[in-house]
């Protein structure tokens, strides 16, 4: 497994529905892996620990590599963790703001149709597309699965805002990696709900956001399980990819 730490970020620029709408992604992995990993960051952006956990995906296995597309939704204007938890009304209102705004969901699932569409022309030697959603990234995973999917297996971790009726429509495999944080009970029931093939697994004592920006990774514990996290998705999308 991959140490703490992560490449220099490393940023490219491809036109998504016009020469005037760009969009910014971090990529990592080499260049001639036929399978991708098209990864949505949480409310807070491009953080270390998922740059790193997106180095992870690309290059532990070097028997198995991936590239990997991380696009910056936020357009570099991600919401500044100091807002979460939303604990004060300024902090509400924040948060409302921000996900009525940049962080809509059925606008940002649209979007990513229309990116992976673009990816695909620009890397015709990529077979299979593959998704993890981190935190918010989750629910846009959820509504990316369903019929239509430009995915060969889908995966989300400490997702927000579960639904259990979204896995009725979801059409590939899927792997949901929750946290001690996520309502036990739509968890299950998400899981129950399920018609693909699954693997759905409680981290029980890590707090939402441990493989992504809330993931302290100076705590051996959070570390260990920060790691386990990412061996887990490896092996799950080894399977399908």
């Amino acid at each position: 497994m991959a140490q703490q730490g992560h490449s220099a970020v490393k940023l490219w620029t491809m036109p998504v529905l016009t020469s005037s709408v760009n969009t910014d992604f971090y990529t990592t992995g080499p260049s001639t892996a036929t399978s991708a990993i098209f990864i949505i960051y949480d409310i807070f952006g491009y953080s270390p620990q998922a740059l790193q956990g997106a180095d992870i995906l690309a290059h532990a296995d070097k028997n198995h590599q991936y590239q990997v597309f991380m696009p910056d939704f936020f357009l570099g204007k991600p919401l500044p963790l100091s807002v979460f938890p939303p604990d004060t009304e300024e902090k509400k209102k924040q948060f409302g703001n921000f996900f009525a705004g940049p962080a809509d969901r059925p606008k940002n699932a649209e979007k990513v149709h229309k990116l992976v569409g673009k990816l695909r022309e620009k890397y015709p030697g990529v077979e299979k597309w593959a998704c993890l959603g981190m935190c918010w990234g989750g629910k846009i995973v959820s509504l990316t699965s369903q019929s239509g999917t430009p995915w060969t297996a889908s995966a989300e971790v400490h997702p927000a805002l579960v639904d259990p009726n979204d896995a009725k429509g979801i059409k590939i495999p899927l792997c949901m990696l929750a946290s001690g944080d996520e309502n036990s009970e739509d968890v299950k029931k998400f899981k129950e709900n399920l018609s693909v093939d699954n693997h759905v697994e409680t981290f029980g004592d890590q707090v939402h956001g441990w493989m992504a920006a809330r993931g302290d990774l100076k705590n051996d514990k959070v570390k260990q399980e920060y790691e386990r996290g990412y061996s887990v998705l490896l092996d799950f999308y080894h399977k399908y990819l």
